[in-house]
């Protein structure tokens, strides 16, 4: 990367008022809503492609992605007449990486151009989320289309098979897995809910609004006195409210979700239910993979002036001598560009090892002001198959509750299965992505080998020999046959420095809700008195603004 660098001619101008290192969707969206105040923006990556952390690669290139992202600190020894270069080394946010291809014959080097496969997987959008929201507003709707997800299902541990999550009253009363009592006890709770959002009353003049002290309850505790069937508990909870530790046990429970934050989740799955006419369920996943919105965004910021430059390590910050505070970076190229902000992405960390002291007020700027999550990390996976989990369905979600799997999984695993008809892979193939949080490597590992093992098959020739033929047979008869798989350990802990912006890392959420507002919340500490993404929609035809997001059929 350095040697492509050294042969960029100068950046002009030299000068900017924001520097933003890394195009993941955070350091996308500020770079975006920056260059939208008029605000003069470099954005510079070091890899060759767009995305950084929330890019989607052929297969050839997520597999050198994962295994080589980390840097040694660069030589950076000479100073300018008042300002000291600081080292920058990039960290790797992957560890326990593993990576194994069942069928080179038809997954080789030649076929893996025709794969788009997500970093951050597995994930999508609520049609009624923030994400749309602020594509929608800040223009870089146009850039992106989307399609629906066809259908979620919750895995059940006692039938060990998939249930389906009833996402509206028609999809109650079609439901064959659940019985009249279940569809009845579901209906009237989804009514009540909706009643308190609405504030309106049972018909009989009695305003139906959950009581204050029911908000701050735990939610488990609520669907209980609601006397809901442990069925019924587990789809709100995991497939709909999207809780990420085991509720109903407190001993291991992590964050318990109240009441008032369950009612939020049901009432942006139920909005995202028919906001656009043509999706088929609450949730959305973009053509060619995730790596199209950060590609989006920055589309966006170039059209208002923002200037990019891929295949450029920064690997400095220049920092002022005497008062210890942020001037500028530099480049491997090893030009100096100065700006008033620098936004760096969650992998970089500063280098504090210097010839002699340094200066009190460096030390003093660079000191680690937090460090976010230490505790728990998050396991992903993919695999690529050459069928579907359902044979009636392409685009699915499954969510494995905890204990559905094993006694000591203590927290969900969300998995997510993506067809060739969103252009990520070649026709007739499958990609899945699975998810959860856990404390190291073995536990990760652990739960995700669980949850692939209850829907996939190895190929005959990689599976143990135990148990009988007629078993293989069956076995290989119903469940996909997983042609590639990759499993590996991501970070989630982030350094956050005195003097310098970092952006938040990939989450173990579905959708970017929480990374949004880490996101807004920086831009808004970086510039308070700027709007983000001044409103520009006509105020008499709101409804125009969802007519122009593009949702394919």
């Amino acid at each position: 990367m350095s040697e492509d660098a050294s042969s960029y001619p100068p950046i002009e101008p030299t000068t900017f008022d924001l520097i933003v290192v890394g195009t993941g969707v955070p350091e996308s969206v500020i770079s975006a809503a920056a260059s939208a105040t008029g605000k003069t923006v470099l954005h510079v990556d070091p890899n060759p492609f767009y995305g950084s952390h929330f890019a989607s690669l052929p297969l050839h290139q997520l597999s050198s992605f994962l295994n080589s992202h980390s840097t040694s600190p660069p030589s950076a020894a000479s100073t300018g007449h008042d300002y000291t270069p600081v080292a920058l080394t990039r960290r790797s946010l992957y560890s326990d990486i593993e990576i194994s291809s069942y069928s080179p014959e038809i997954i080789g080097e030649e076929h893996s151009r025709k794969f788009s496969i997500d970093l951050c997987g597995p994930r999508v959008l609520f049609c009624a989320d923030k994400s749309i929201d602020l594509m929608l507003r800040s223009g870089c709707s146009q850039y992106v289309e989307f399609k629906s997800i066809d259908a979620s299902f919750v895995y059940e541990e006692n039938d060990k098979k998939l249930m389906s999550v009833p996402d509206s009253r028609a999809a109650i009363f079609k439901d064959k897995s659940l019985g009249l009592t279940e569809k009845n006890q579901l209906m009237r709770f989804f009514k009540l809910v909706q009643q308190h959002l609405a504030g309106s009353d049972d018909g009989g003049g009695v305003t139906s609004k959950i009581s204050a002290e029911d908000l701050e309850s735990p939610f488990v505790e609520f669907l209980k006195k609601m006397r809901l069937p442990p069925k019924i508990k587990s789809i709100i909870l995991y497939a709909i409210a999207m809780a990420d530790y085991d509720q109903e046990n407190m001993e291991v429970c992590e964050q318990v979700l109240k009441t008032k934050d369950g009612i939020d989740r049901l009432a942006l799955y139920n909005a995202s239910v028919g906001r656009f006419s043509n999706a088929l369920g609450a949730l959305i996943y973009p053509i060619y993979g995730q790596g199209e919105l950060p590609q989006g965004f920055c589309r966006r910021a170039a059209v208002k002036g923002c200037i990019h430059v891929l295949r450029m390590p920064v690997i400095a910050l220049l920092m002022d001598k005497c008062t210890g505070h942020y001037k500028g970076v530099r480049l491997s190229s090893g030009q100096d560009l100065f700006s008033q902000q620098l936004v760096l992405d969650p992998s970089y960390i500063v280098s504090l090892l210097f010839a002699s002291s340094p200066p009190e007020p460096l030390k003093e700027s660079l000191k680690v002001s937090d460090t976010r999550d230490v505790k728990w990390k998050l396991a992903r996976g993919i695999c690529i198959t050459g069928s579907s989990l359902r044979p009636d369905t392409s685009n699915l979600l499954v969510v494995y509750p905890p204990r559905s799997l094993y006694p000591e999984q203590v927290t969900p695993i969300r998995a997510l299965q993506i067809s060739s008809d969103l252009a990520v892979c070649p026709s007739g193939m499958f990609v899945l992505y699975f998810s959860a949080l856990c404390k190291d490597g073995n536990e990760g590992k652990r739960l995700l080998h669980a949850a692939m093992d209850a829907l996939l098959a190895l190929p005959e020739s990689e599976r143990p020999e135990s148990g009988t033929a007629v078993q293989n047979e069956v076995a290989a008869e119903v469940k996909p046959t997983i042609l590639w798989k990759a499993l590996y350990i991501q970070e989630l802990t982030v350094d956050q420095f005195e003097s310098i912006s970092t952006t938040p890392i990939p989450d173990g959420d579905l959708n970017y809700n929480n990374l949004l507002d880490a996101t807004l919340k920086l831009f808004q500490k970086m510039y308070p008195h700027d709007e983000v993404f001044p409103e520009t929609a006509s105020p008499e035809n709101p409804e125009d603004d969802d007519n122009e997001f593009s949702l394919e059929s």
